[in-house]
């Protein structure tokens, strides 16, 4: 049986998005999310919150969609899949990142409740396994966007 890396989320950004757009023509996006979970404390029995903050990478189509539309508050819903990189720091001591590539985003902050405003589920066109992942909107998904 082959092997499972599906990561989903649901957090709010704790920055602006950085969007850097490659000599090759891709857009890639990163930002952090924090995902906070409460429970009991069985000593106090207090109410407590943990939050966990996760790095997402971005390619292509959802990197476009990531700088256009997110800011830093904005809360969405990805799925993705766990990789880990490998990088050297100034000093020379190879370092390890672990991170969440996107393939799917969902929007989950109404742009205008007043108005109906709905949220934006993107999800990018069949990739090869190679490739990054770019978003393709639908003509009905473009239709509905609430800005």
């Amino acid at each position: 049986m082959a092997g499972v890396n599906k990561v989903i989320l649901i957090g709010n950004l704790g920055a602006d998005p950085e969007v850097r757009h490659l000599q090759n023509g891709a857009s890639v996006a990163n930002f952090r999310i924090a995902t906070s979970e409460t429970y009991k404390d069985k000593t106090t029995g207090e109410k407590r919150e943990q939050t966990e903050w996760h790095s997402i990478v971005a390619w292509r189509g959802l990197a476009e969609i990531t700088e256009r539309f997110l800011r830093k508050g904005s809360k969405v819903y990805i799925e993705g899949k766990l990789r880990t990189r490998k990088w050297q720091d100034k000093d020379g001591i190879e370092r390890y990142t672990t991170e969440v590539h996107a393939d799917e985003m969902n929007m989950l902050d109404r742009a205008n409740p007043a108005a109906g405003g709905e949220n934006l589920r993107i999800r990018p066109a069949a990739t090869t396994a190679a490739t990054p992942a770019s978003a393709q909107l639908r003509d009905e998904e473009v239709d509905d966007l609430p800005f």
